[in-house]
């Protein structure tokens, strides 16, 4: 393909999954103010000028614009997309108006909307992976060393062909790829390893060493890698209800090394330069619709997970800063004054946007210049 058929591969492929898992975040929040009875003014996927809109018989306008960045829910008595509220109009409002606006309503059906937004994008994670799971079943590869990369970390500390790998700094090892989330995920210099040889339980300490190897998309990373290989993989059908539990486990795991690795970000322990923006997620895809459906679902799910996780953090603007002033406001009895409201999600915006435009120019340099 020429360069212009990728970019307009990618593309079309970054707006289709992009707007599937904005829509399912954005309905979470709809559907929840619904049922809690606030007037829904606008739903629109994308953010910008319209393409094209409809309204439905409760007077929603469902909108489709020309930014395929993210979408929103306006409810009544919001000045914008973003929820903040318009206090010369709620002045204003009626008392029968007031009852259908998202601030009419208490602090604990606001915590609601606003939270079914993230909470929906997990549960499509969970659907995704149950699916995947029924279908495809698991595969467990045993943590039993079948082969050692010469000169590898693993190599020079010592550990030998058949040697089964129990834990790796206190923490038990079920399945090969627990050893592999473990090395690549964390910065510790030395890790170490509780292994049975023989009959005999050791302690090995290892030293991961940064390699340059390839990614599953075919791009060069550097990673962490003890040069370790486990050939005995065991294949097991699982019916749904193990589907639906083992799809949990999954989606709580993917949570835990998003937050792991945003606080390995914050602290400076990784280089910003491992941020994605929206480029690189419509080049992975592009490639992944290029892979098949089963891995188109994955990848949604992978990043319906990090949308969930980053709508909570506590930054105004997001849906973790909206509920971070509803929690307050809970423990209070009182919500907090709407100048400061106003300060944060300024704060907050500000953050945001230049985030994105510090990821996309990110996205833009490894891309043309790595």
């Amino acid at each position: 393909m020429s360069i212009i058929q990728i970019i307009l591969h990618n593309l079309l492929s970054f707006v289709a999954i992009i707007s599937i898992i904005v829509f399912i975040h954005e309905f979470g929040h709809f559907i929840v103010a619904r049922w809690c009875g606030v007037k829904i003014e606008e739903f629109a996927i994308g953010f910008g000028k319209k393409i094209f809109s409809f309204r439905d018989k409760k007077g929603t306008q469902w909108k489709f614009c020309i930014l395929p960045f993210g979408g929103y829910v306006k409810m009544f008595g919001d000045k914008n997309g973003a929820s903040i509220p318009d206090t010369e109009l709620i002045k204003k409002m009626s008392p029968r108006e007031r009852k259908i606006s998202f601030l009419g309503k208490n602090v604990y059906q606001r915590i609601a909307i606003v939270g079914a937004g993230p909470v929906a994008n997990f549960l499509l994670a969970i659907f995704i992976f149950t699916c995947l799971f029924k279908l495809n079943g698991i595969t467990q590869i045993e943590p039993v060393v079948s082969e050692i990369v010469e000169n590898s970390a693993s190599f020079q500390a010592g550990i030998k062909k058949g040697d089964k790998i129990l834990a790796i700094d206190n923490k038990e090892i079920e399945d090969f790829q627990d050893i592999r989330n473990i090395v690549v995920t964390g910065l510790e210099e030395d890790l170490n390893f509780k292994i049975k040889r023989n009959n005999e339980e050791l302690n090995i300490k290892i030293s991961p060493k940064i390699i340059s190897s390839k990614d599953m998309f075919g791009d060069d990373v550097e990673m962490r890698s003890i040069g370790l290989i486990a050939e005995n993989v065991v294949k097991k059908e699982l019916s749904l209800n193990e589907s639906f539990v083992e799809a949990n486990k999954e989606t709580l795991s993917i949570s835990k090394s998003i937050l792991k690795t945003l606080g390995q970000l914050i602290s400076g322990q990784r280089s910003v330069k491992e941020l994605g923006g929206p480029v690189k997620i419509a080049k992975y895809s592009g490639k992944t619709v290029d892979m098949g459906l089963i891995v188109v679902a994955w990848f949604m799910a992978m990043i319906s997970i990090n949308l969930g996780v980053m709508n909570l953090l506590p930054i105004p603007v997001l849906d973790g800063g909206h509920l971070f002033y509803y929690f307050i406001e809970a423990i209070k009895g009182k919500p907090l004054s709407q100048k400061f409201q106003t300060y944060g999600y300024n704060f907050g915006l500000a953050i945001v946007l230049s985030l994105m435009v510090f990821t996309t120019l990110n996205d833009i340099f490894q891309i043309f210049y790595k």
